[in-house]
């Protein structure tokens, strides 16, 4: 088993990852090659807050599908375009399957836009019931054995390749790891497809439209500058994020992270 080792997406939309509560643990895992297609990581979350304080983790989501293992909460989730917020109390943990973006289609066979607010029971795709995983996964005791039943469970409905899915996830990489793309039309013109179609392709494939991808990348990068200290001018962030409009830039930067950029930079300066 392989740890997930790869420092520029070490953060991946954690906020304040390096201020986290020493009693919270995340641990990613590779896949096996058979499942490198469509799976990014294997992830699991623990953490043991008896007798102290609960506290809330906030998470800029990625593009990405997750199959969520979790007593009582075992579910396909599709990306959302706003922060999620989770309470971490007492003691618990948590397994999920970070699926790359347009990896999880293939499975579905579903547009993926349709798990917006309604996700997916794992029977539905995989020969068990959410009751029988949990059981079965949490009941392990270590990482090793967790990811290897998942693992092994994946790949028993391996699907047909999907050359659309691939492409979709190489579109999906260019907007993450080039900062300068910034607008849907830099998408379409990069890759020569016309934007209905690049649209089209992301309600299927990833869930979201290519202008919420790309604005929660953006947002996400703003949000990690300033915890790094690297950014406090915030218009010229606003500016290099291709924010002509400062109040546009406040409201998304609101509306993905939970604060104002102000607020924000605020906040951290004081910790």
């Amino acid at each position: 088993m392989q740890f997930v080792n790869d420092m520029k997406r070490s953060n991946m939309g954690i906020l304040k990852f390096d201020e986290m509560d020493t009693t919270y643990q995340l641990n990613r895992y590779a896949p096996s090659e058979a499942l490198s297609t469509w799976v990014r990581h294997f992830w699991i979350a623990s953490w043991d807050l008896t007798g102290k304080q609960p506290y809330s983790q906030h998470i800029v989501p990625n593009p990405c599908v997750n199959l969520i293992v979790e007593h009582g909460n075992t579910f396909f989730y599709g990306p959302s375009k706003r922060k999620f917020t989770y309470m971490i109390k007492e003691k618990g943990s948590v397994f999920g399957v970070k699926f790359k973006p347009g990896g999880c289609y293939p499975y579905l066979r579903t547009p993926i836009s349709a798990l917006h607010g309604n996700p997916l029971h794992v029977g539905q795709i995989l020969n068990v019931t959410s009751d029988e995983l949990e059981d079965s996964l949490l009941g392990m005791k270590t990482d090793v054995e967790k990811v290897s039943y998942m693992d092994q469970l994946l790949c028993e409905h391996i699907p047909a390749g999907d050359a659309k899915a691939q492409f979709v996830g190489e579109i999906v990489s260019q907007i993450e790891l080039n900062r300068d793309m910034l607008r849907v039309d830099d998408l379409a013109a990069y890759w020569n497809i016309h934007t209905r179609q690049l649209q089209r392709l992301f309600n299927q494939y990833v869930g979201i439209s290519p202008k919420a991808v790309i604005k929660l990348y953006r947002l996400q990068n703003a949000a990690e500058s300033i915890e790094q200290g690297s950014h406090y001018d915030l218009i010229q962030l606003s500016q290099d994020l291709g924010y002509h409009d400062q109040s546009h830039f406040i409201k998304d930067f609101k509306s993905i992270i939970g604060s104002t950029p102000e607020d924000y930079v605020n906040n951290h300066s004081k910790n």
